[in-house]
């Protein structure tokens, strides 16, 4: 993840030589580690300017909008000094439906941020999960058929800028040299075991849709107890 988070901030420093970046931001816990090498080659402050209840469950795999945007709320609490004036680098580890970005952006401008920028950790997750994963369906990836500038400008930030697949699977590989191949498949569609049809993407898409988990009551409630403690 350090080196992550080296490979995104020197993206961002080809991207946006003449950044405005005041603060770099992770939206805790799983991107703190990328960002603060982020802050460092960026030469801008580090600071963790989100407090986390960490008696919320995960957003991303929460059944309906409504669920996802609540819980996000109840989930984090802007720090308002760490933002008040100042263009904010939020970073975070990766971006599936959005919603949680969204709401993310969102409490930040209340929290006075002059100008709001995101970095994924992540490229673009724009395919479904078949070896075991519990993520929704492909439709509702905010990525899915979309240009980043679509997703900037749904998500309300001033740019966006993804970890590039390359070098994510260039960060991974250098931990252990013997390993010659990843999955990837939730960014760019190859599946390692080449036996995955239209036919088994059809039934998990009609299993993982918002829909379908609106359906099973228990889902709702196991995580409202859960939230609740």
């Amino acid at each position: 993840r350090l080196k992550m988070g080296e490979k995104l901030a020197d993206k961002i420093l080809r991207l946006y030589p003449d950044n405005d970046i005041d603060v770099v931001i992770p939206i805790p816990d799983t991107s703190c580690t990328a960002a603060l090498p982020m802050a460092h080659r960026l030469d801008v402050k580090y600071r963790e300017g989100l407090v986390k209840n960490r008696y919320i469950g995960r957003t991303f795999i929460m059944p309906g909008q409504a669920q996802r945007k609540k819980s996000v709320r109840r989930k984090l609490s802007p720090i308002q000094l760490e933002f008040r004036g100042k263009n904010v680098l939020l970073v975070d580890d990766s971006i599936v439906r959005g919603t949680t970005s969204k709401q993310i952006v969102q409490m930040a401008r209340e929290a006075g941020a002059n100008r709001v920028y995101l970095a994924s950790a992540a490229p673009p997750v724009r395919y479904p999960n078949v070896y075991g994963i519990d993520m929704p369906s492909a439709t509702e990836f905010v990525a899915h058929g979309h240009t980043v500038e679509e997703i900037a400008e749904y998500i309300g930030v001033d740019w966006l800028v993804y970890q590039d697949l390359d070098d994510l699977v260039e960060c991974a590989a250098g931990i252990n040299s013997s390993i010659d191949r990843f999955d990837c498949s939730i960014f760019d569609g190859q599946y390692v075991t080449g036996n995955v049809g239209d036919e088994y993407f059809n039934r998990i898409e009609s299993l993982r849709n918002d829909s379908a988990k609106a359906q099973d009551p228990g889902n709702a409630e196991v995580i409202e107890l859960h939230n609740q403690g």
